[in-house]
């Protein structure tokens, strides 16, 4: 009975892992607004498609619009142009090392916002996960690696990750009004990527430089776009939503944030190169001190 849930959060790891490896190169290719456009836009349509059949209209709360508006432009538009252009930059090891950041950054809007007092553990794992980040992006890259280089200073590459670490994490803590009214999550999920579309793509009517995709959308590059965001926004957010309904949500979470850990074998079976000492130590810190923030 349990096993069907551990697979279904491990499934959610490993997709979201497998995802930020395929963005990788159709990213670099578009450009980090170009991506993100089309990437709203098809799972968008996706998604909405899902809640229309599933008749789950019917739950969204819509006196929360504030909530929503906020969650959209900053959680959804901001946070994932800033995902984008980290991965462009830095490579799909150091954009999942750096979006792990999110458990601590969450727990100090938390505590900021809504007054939720951190325990001594969540401070210990916090510290844990934030040395285990420095230790991977600063110390184990590797060169070797056609993943691993960097276009960028080390230093925006942080910048940029917790960034978009920030602004999804808050993305997701405005919702929790709407959550706790009895918004389906899924609902919510569609209106936030239906909402980012429209606006995304009302910006891109601007004829600036920065909004045109730079190569030519052939049909291989259009698939190779769509495909890491479905894989995160429709597979991986669905099996672990199931994860979380099914089993004890502690363990469900931990379980769904092994994405740091994952990728490591995924880039190794890529290119063929092993991961250096540093990245496996830092990526498992960042593990540890998740498990510690979210069982203990």
């Amino acid at each position: 009975m349990f096993i069907l849930p551990i697979l279904a959060a491990l499934g959610a790891s490993f997709g979201w892992a497998t995802g930020i490896v395929l963005a990788q190169w159709p990213a670099r290719q578009l450009g980090a607004f170009e991506f993100t456009r089309i990437q709203l836009i098809a799972c968008s349509a996706i998604l909405a498609a899902g809640v229309s059949g599933f008749g789950l209209w019917q739950t969204v709360r819509w006196e929360f619009w504030l909530s929503f508006t906020a969650s959209i432009g900053i959680g959804i538009v901001l946070g994932n142009l800033a995902m984008i252009e980290c991965l462009r930059r830095g490579g799909p090891r150091r954009t999942e090392l750096l979006l792990s950041l999110k458990a601590p950054l969450v727990g100090v809007m938390a505590y900021l916002w809504l007054n939720e007092t951190p325990s001594t553990t969540d401070l210990l794992g916090a510290g844990i996960t934030l040395s285990g980040v420095g230790v991977a992006v600063f110390f184990g890259s590797d060169e070797r690696s056609e993943s691993d280089v960097a276009t960028g200073t080390l230093a925006m590459i942080a910048m940029l990750g917790v960034a978009a670490t920030s602004f999804q994490g808050f993305g997701f803590l405005v919702m929790k009004p709407a959550m706790l009214a009895g918004t389906d999550p899924i609902a919510a999920s569609a209106i936030r990527l239906l909402g980012a579309a429209f606006l995304i793509s009302v910006v891109a009517l601007w004829p600036a430089k920065a909004f045109k995709p730079q190569a030519v959308v052939t049909p291989y590059l259009l698939g190779r776009t769509i495909l890491p965001g479905f894989i995160g926004y429709g597979v991986s957010s669905t099996l672990l939503l199931y994860a979380f309904a099914t089993f004890d949500a502690g363990i469900a979470a931990v379980l769904g944030s092994l994405s740091p850990v994952l990728v490591l074998p995924i880039l190794w079976l890529k290119e063929g190169i092993l991961p250096r000492p540093q990245a496996i130590l830092g990526a498992a810190m960042t593990v540890m001190g998740t498990s510690v923030i979210v069982l203990l």
